[in-house]
């Protein structure tokens, strides 16, 4: 797919693989895609020089973009890239949050706050926050690398980056854990030669 208007005339009717691990990463293309597939990856491996192997960030990428589009499509009603706001990437984000794995303890449960509780408790499983981020990283990037433009990019759209903050506090405090950047070390800074002694 290398544009919006192919990622958006694209009338396959895959469907998202909802079990319970990762959604990102379990796609289950159409039988007529996967056959299409092959037969131009093999076209172009005999006809030129062998490819070079994407890097596991450009696969992730490309999956989580092959993801969304199927999202969009199987919303209801299906809903193009065009008309996608950062509203629609919120709901995204809450759907996902069904096949998460990290607990998140609720105020009512005695273990909140507690980084490492010593009994299992009923609380709810959640994507990371930190896994969320990584994907809207992607998303962004695969969104501009399709000829978006940045501008109208709905994963770099406010409501996305306060909800991001969001789920990012309201997990530290739920987990007992922080969140903060580290501070980076400053290498020492060599005297100047402009500074004279007297």
């Amino acid at each position: 797919m290398n544009s919006l208007q192919d990622f958006e005339s694209s009338s396959s009717k895959e469907m998202i693989n909802t079990s319970l691990n990762n959604p990102i990463t379990n796609l289950t293309p159409s039988s007529n895609l996967s056959s299409a597939s092959s037969l131009s990856t093999t076209a172009t491996t005999t006809s030129s020089s062998p490819p070079s192997t994407p890097s596991r960030y450009e696969n992730q990428k490309r999956r989580d973009w092959n993801t969304f589009g199927q999202y969009l499509r199987n919303h209801r009603p299906p809903l193009s890239l065009s008309r996608c706001s950062g509203a629609h990437v919120l709901e995204f984000l809450r759907y996902l949050d069904q096949f998460g794995k990290t607990k998140v303890h609720t105020h009512l449960c005695p273990f909140f706050g507690h980084p490492n509780p010593p009994a299992p408790c009923p609380c709810p499983l959640r994507q990371a926050w930190g896994s969320l981020d990584a994907l809207i990283g992607r998303l962004r990037a695969a969104f501009e690398e399709n000829d978006g433009k940045p501008e109208a990019n709905p994963f770099g759209a406010r409501a996305v980056r306060l909800y991001l903050r969001e789920v990012r506090d309201s997990q530290a405090k739920a987990r007992g854990i922080s969140y903060e950047k580290k501070k980076r070390k400053r290498p020492p800074q060599p005297p100047s030669s402009n500074a004279t002694t007297q």
